[in-house]
């Protein structure tokens, strides 16, 4: 398992907006949304999972390989940093993930048979549904 990659507080920047949608006089006063802006070229990550990054097709990762979160999703702004940091981690952690190749396996000689099987009770019921031939 590959360990965990925490990024340093200087390496993205924290910015508060106003949050969309319902909320009625309180969305309209308080920036309690936050935008995060992680530039992935030149964060301290290794450049095989800055590559990683890059070649992910998420529409958050703008042309200028600059990864932008947004989070809205609690009332308070300090509930969304800690989100929007959450999901960066995430996102991060996922690339750095590598999955194990899959080698391509053959059907076992039983479990052929068993198919074979089934394929010719099924045809048999099928056969019986058919017009009765009459002498």
């Amino acid at each position: 398992m590959m360990s965990l990659i925490l990024i340093p507080d200087t390496e993205y920047e924290l910015t508060a907006i106003r949050a969309q949608g319902a909320g009625g006089q309180n969305v309209n006063k308080v920036s309690s949304a936050i935008h995060l802006r992680f530039d992935i070229k030149a964060s301290s990550l290794s450049d095989w999972l800055k590559e990683r990054l890059l070649h992910l097709k998420d529409s958050r990762i703008t042309d200028e390989g600059v990864l932008v979160l947004k989070a809205q999703q609690y009332r308070t702004q300090e509930a969304n940093k800690k989100d929007a940091i959450k999901r960066l981690h995430e996102i991060v952690n996922a690339a750095n993930q590598v999955k194990p190749t899959r080698y391509a396996t053959r059907p076992s000689y039983g479990s052929k048979q068993r198919r074979l099987e089934g394929k010719t009770i099924r045809g048999q019921i099928k056969h019986l549904r058919g017009k009765i031939a009459s002498e």
